[in-house]
Order: structure tokens, then C-alpha cells, then sequence
């Protein structure tokens, strides 16, 4: 068991807590949800997790009863994706009191997609997704990329690393998770098979019964082996032997239970965003490694390079989405590719439409070819483009041109 780490999605929970009667707390299976929960409930909060087969038994037994049980103390109810039809009773308790803060709900499967579901909680709850923990919340710093960039690009440039190709992927292989991040080999590779086995087998089966493991599997190996990489569902059917008249169900279970990401493709004209295809990963670097079957060491020899590329940029991806629940700047995380090959990884746009564009290399050194699509993209922007960044296993920063910069991995959380 490793040692507490304060989340930095904390204080943006509380804030929630301070408006809204409750908060929903979403994401994978042991990525911290009930930590969270704990370490923003008032001290004399009720906790109960419907996990617990009496606890359970009594929500389906009175289930008004059960939520009325709390009086006026703050009430926390861990793994609500466990008993769907009791967001009704909690629906009908905020109607009769809206007062902030009563409500704490964890769930480990997103609430809208949950079979059995009787009410969203819309507009009477904030939503936060929490993922694994971010490397600046492993390692003690503030982390928010994003903010770093448009208040002083100049920390940017100056950002120095002592990672090596062996280090990075070092830190691949441990991931995200709090329970194992510091674990040895041997202990995060039993943790991940029993992991895994219990999402695939339980969690997904509440979602959707008529669903097989095996297929969840091939679907989630399949992945692994081709992270970051454009999703193509005809492809991915074909590879898997999934029928492709359900892949799209399976693609939806592995999403909902939190074990993959996507990024949705980038265009300047919104109207044709969802046309594009998303590119897909498995959200926790060392998960994805595991089931890719892929050590570290192999990652750090040079016959790797293909591959340590694309778990690198998933990882650069992952980091993204955690920082932006607690990022000052909010933004949405996209890739953009266009007709004439111009490519980016990672596509950052706030909220008043300007971009930064960020590609991601396992080079350790910086080349004019690195900035190709980040100058295409500036170019065609203008104003809009705040900068272009490429992120390599460097040792420093760099300014290669007008707004286009380079920076070892590490400055995402140093």
C-alpha cells in the first residue's frame, strides 16, 4: 500500500460541494474515486459503499428510507453504478432540499450509460471524471501544462529533464494507478490480471448483460497493441473476430468502464468534427503495457522505436485529461490530421477557439521535420494559434520558431 497523495482535483470538488447539492464523482475502477470522496467529505459525513451486500440489501429495500437515513449530515454513497434505480430517491431528497453539498456519489461506470438507471441527476449534480494520478500529484508539483504555456512560454524553453529513454519508460510501465504506481514488476503484473479480470467479468456484465469476456479482451489487447493510433472499426472487428455488427457495443463498454480514452478529431469547422476518426488508447500507461505485452526493457531498445513512440504519446494524451479538471485554463483535447497529411498529435482548444497544437516524439534530440505539422498549423490559424510544441526525451528546452518550441516530456509536470 503506497502512502496518501493529496489529488489536486480536490479543490475543484469542494468548489463544486459550495454550489451544487451534490457531486458525481466518475472513472476506472481504482483510480481513487472513494480516496477523493473521503478527503473532501465533512467530518461527520455518512459513508456507505453499495458494494457491501447489506448495505446493498437495505438501499433496495427502502431506498427513500436509506437516503432520508442521513438526517441533515452530508451523505457519501461509493459505487452508486451498484444500484442505478437509487438516483430516483436521491433525485426526489435534493427536489425537497437543495442545499449544497449532501450529496457525495462515486461511480465506476459513467451514470448515463448504467442499465437500470432511472434518472441522470442533471442539473442537480456537477460531474467530474477523475483518472489515475497525474505525474506532478506522484511527484509533489503543480501541474497545469496548459496554464504554464500561455502565462510564460518562456518556463517552457527553459525546462531541463534528467529522464532517459529508460527512465520515461520506467515510468510507462508503473502507471497511474495509486495503488500500484510504486509497486515492483512482479506485484503490478498479478494486481493487473486480477484487475482486469474483474472489470471484464463484473462491471462490464452491469452495463450490458449479454456481453463476453473474451471478446472484452480481444478488444482491449487489440487496443493496446495499437495505441494511439486512429481508430477503424471494420479493422479493429476483422483483428478481434468481434462480429462488427456489435464492435461499436464493445467500444462503449470498454470507454464506459474507464479503461480507454479517445480523442475526437479536430477541424476548424465544429460541424464536422464527429465525421473524423478518434484516436483511441488504454488510459493508464502501465495497463497498457501489460496488455500489449510489452516490458519496459523492450521499450528501451532501439528496435522499440515505433512502439515506444506511440505509448509515449498515449501517456502525453492521459496526462492532458487529468490535468484539465483542475486546469485554470479550460480546454478540450483533440488530434487533427488533414487532406494533405499535415498531422498533429494532440490539439488543445480553450475555450475562446485558439489552439495550442503539441506532437510528441521519442527522439531526444529536436528536428526541423518534428515541427512540420505544427508550422501547417500555425499558418493556417494565425492569431488564433497560441504555440506549437514538440515534446521529445530531451534533456532541455528549445525555440525553434515563431511560436514553436520544444521541451522534454517531464515539463508536463515540472
Amino acid at each position: 500500500m503506497t502512502d496518501f497523495l493529496p489529488r489536486h482535483a480536490a479543490p475543484v470538488a469542494r468548489e463544486y460541494l459550495e454550489h451544487f447539492p451534490g457531486i458525481v464523482i466518475e472513472g476506472a475502477r481504482q483510480v481513487g474515486k472513494s480516496t477523493l470522496a473521503q478527503e473532501i467529505a465533512q467530518p461527520d459525513a455518512l459513508i456507505r459503499t453499495l458494494d457491501d451486500e447489506q448495505v446493498r440489501a437495505a438501499a433496495i429495500a427502502d431506498p427513500a428510507g436509506f437516503i432520508a437515513e442521513s438526517g441533515e449530515r452530508q451523505q457519501v454513497i461509493d459505487e452508486i453504478q451498484r444500484m442505478p434505480s437509487l438516483t430516483l430517491a436521491i433525485k426526489a431528497s435534493i427536489d425537497r432540499d437543495r442545499r449544497p453539498g449532501r450529496f457525495i456519489l462515486t461511480g465506476s461506470a459513467s451514470l448515463l450509460r448504467v442499465r437500470g438507471t432511472v434518472d441522470s441527476l442533471a442539473g442537480r449534480v456537477g460531474r467530474m471524471n477523475l483518472h489515475g494520478l497525474s505525474r506532478g500529484e506522484i511527484m509533489g508539483t503543480a501541474d497545469d501544462f496548459v496554464s504554464t504555456v500561455i502565462d510564460g512560454i518562456e518556463t517552457i524553453t527553459s525546462a531541463e529533464s534528467h529522464y532517459t529513454r529508460t527512465g520515461y519508460a520506467a515510468l510507462l510501465a508503473a502507471g497511474s494507478y495509486p495503488e500500484i504506481y510504486a509497486a515492483t514488476p512482479r506485484v503490478r503484473t498479478a494486481w493487473f490480471e486480477g484487475y482486469v479480470r474483474g472489470v471484464v467479468e463484473r462491471d462490464m456484465s452491469e452495463l450490458k448483460r449479454e456481453v463476453r469476456p473474451a471478446r472484452s479482451m480481444a478488444v482491449l489487447r487489440t487496443l493496446a497493441g495499437r495505441q494511439s493510433a486512429e481508430l477503424v472499426k471494420a479493422t479493429l472487428a476483422s483483428e478481434t473476430t468481434v462480429p462488427a455488427t456489435t464492435i461499436t457495443g464493445y467500444l462503449d463498454l470498454v470507454h464506459d468502464v474507464g479503461l480507454v480514452a479517445s480523442l475526437p478529431p479536430w477541424t476548424p469547422n465544429l460541424a464536422k468534427r464527429e465525421i473524423g476518426r478518434p484516436k483511441t488508447f488504454i488510459a493508464d500507461s502501465g495497463l497498457a503495457l501489460w496488455l500489449a505485452r510489452v516490458t519496459p526493457d523492450q521499450l528501451g531498445r532501439l528496435e522499440y522505436g515505433e512502439a515506444f513512440g506511440a505509448f509515449l504519446e498515449a501517456f502525453v494524451a492521459a496526462e492532458f485529461l487529468k490535468q484539465r479538471t483542475w486546469s485554470a485554463r479550460p480546454y478540450d483535447i483533440f488530434h487533427w490530421r488533414d487532406r494533405d497529411g499535415g498531422e498533429v498529435d494532440i490539439v488543445i482548444e480553450l475555450n475562446d477557439g485558439s489552439v495550442i497544437g503539441i506532437e510528441v516524439k521519442s527522439a531526444s534530440s529536436f528536428t526541423a521535420r518534428q515541427f512540420t505539422g505544427l508550422a501547417r498549423m500555425r499558418d493556417a490559424l494565425g492569431s488564433k494559434f497560441v504555440a506549437g510544441i514538440v515534446l521529445n526525451t530531451s534533456e532541455t528546452g528549445y525555440r525553434y520558431a515563431d511560436r514553436l518550441y520544444g521541451a522534454p516530456v517531464s515539463a508536463l509536470w515540472n
